[in-house]
């Protein structure tokens, strides 16, 4: 699971929106931020609508979340806080006896 490739779909089908102008990833201070320029028909309600949807697309299949924040609007500027979320639990067994290895957790 690379995020690059999540990040590359997200960013892709995002573009394909026809009141969408441009969107860029920036990263400042080693956060990852969006910046969403629209046609100017389109409310902040709808740009955070997209955004969720746009991500559910990007993780499907994927154990991932998603976390967006709004920062700030200019004119048809939206900047939004945005970053995919690596599950913090073991995925696998590392072959060192820990005591939470997956191994010993119940299939259910």
């Amino acid at each position: 699971m690379n995020l690059d490739d999540i990040w590359f779909r997200f960013l892709t089908a995002f573009r394909q929106a026809d009141s969408i102008v441009s969107i860029e990833k920036k990263l400042v201070a080693g956060l990852p931020f969006l910046y969403i320029l629209t046609s100017g028909t389109i409310s902040e309600k709808m740009i955070e609508e997209m955004i969720k949807q746009e991500a559910i697309y990007a993780m499907k299949g994927k154990r991932i979340n998603a976390e967006m924040i709004y920062v700030r609007k200019e004119a048809f500027l939206f900047v939004y806080r945005f970053r995919f979320l690596v599950p913090q639990e073991k995925m696998f067994c590392c072959g060192n006896l820990c005591e939470d290895c997956i191994r010993y957790q119940s299939a259910t």
